[in-house]
């Protein structure tokens, strides 16, 4: 059995597809359950590999009984975690070095979250967004004061954010979205004022539908929606100028590989990207043939026998 699939990604869901065979190939004999992986062998590339496509990354070779089963199984695991990898690994290097959080949790069933934080880990993502997500390498997830909070405190973001860094400073990096009132450069002053030094950095997530009311005097040389450069620029500014230069800017919102590399092109000062629904989007999707039998050619017209010398057998 040959499996390969058909874009420039990243091998995800690979050591999750070889525990599945090694706990789950076998036969049913006198109703008890007797193992098949040692009958098996498994040739493989690494979880985090470039592949190419069509490339090769895993065989199977052994009595097909034992494993035909669990063809859906593996091949699913291998798909989902590969799209991820590619996606993150895809605004990892638009960003040029700067920190990417991984920002898509409530855009997708809760479930899918240990493996795709995992994913998204490994392909290179500094921070992830639950405690869930970061669960397989033993981290915690991180977060900014949210809305949420901010209007359980009657929308005043400088008193949510006190009670939260109150709370948390000791164990995370704190940071707060700074555009409920849509008026981003004061709300970020107001709360840097308040915090200090306990203030790590400020989110600008404007909606694309609004523009700041820092820009409104500013409108008709850029588009002035949502969170762009001017706006990040103003932020900056207004930071420095009043003696918080060491605050972090995050930005969020809609961002793609393409929007980052724009704004990386343009050198906005922008520290970290939060980056959400863009990254669990588009597929990745695996295809496994039977291409020997007993040692000879046996596939279906364009799905040869493909040796990749780069594959290593799997104890």
């Amino acid at each position: 059995m040959q499996v390969f699939q058909k874009e420039d990604s990243i091998l995800g869901g690979i050591d999750e597809a070889i525990a599945i065979l090694k706990l789950c190939a076998g036969h049913t004999e006198n109703d008890e359950w007797v193992s098949g992986w040692d009958q098996l062998q498994v040739h493989a590339l690494k979880e985090g590999d470039r592949i190419a496509p069509r490339e090769t990354v895993l065989t199977i070779e052994g009595d097909y009984t034992l494993f035909a089963h669990l063809e859906t199984v593996y091949l699913g695991s291998m798909a989902r975690r590969s799209l991820i990898m590619r996606n993150v690994a895809e605004v990892v290097q638009a960003a040029r070095g700067k920190q990417i959080f991984y920002f898509p949790a409530r855009h997708d069933h809760w479930l899918v979250q240990t493996g795709d934080g995992w994913s998204a880990h490994v392909a290179g993502a500094i921070g992830v967004s639950t405690d869930a997500q970061a669960s397989w390498w033993g981290g915690r997830g991180i977060g900014t004061v949210p809305h949420g909070l901010i209007a359980a405190y009657g929308a005043d973001t400088v008193k949510a954010a006190v009670k939260f860094a109150d709370h948390f400073h000791r164990d995370m990096n704190i940071t707060v979205l700074v555009d409920f009132e849509n008026d981003s450069v004061r709300t970020a002053l107001d709360v840097a004022h308040a915090l200090g030094d306990r203030l790590w950095g400020v989110r600008l997530d404007t909606s694309e539908q609004l523009v700041d009311r820092s820009l409104l005097d500013e409108m008709g040389g850029f588009t002035p929606t949502g969170v762009n450069p001017r706006l990040v620029e103003k932020v900056r500014g207004a930071l420095d100028g009043a003696g918080f230069g060491n605050v972090k800017i995050v930005v969020s919102g809609g961002f793609t590989a393409e929007r980052i590399r724009e704004f990386e092109a343009a050198d906005v000062a922008v520290d970290a990207y939060g980056v959400g629904s863009s990254l669990i989007r588009g597929q990745n999707d695996f295809t496994a043939d039977v291409v020997l039998l007993d040692g000879r050619p046996c596939a279906k017209v364009g799905r040869a026998y493909a040796p990749n010398p780069r594959l290593e057998r799997v104890q």
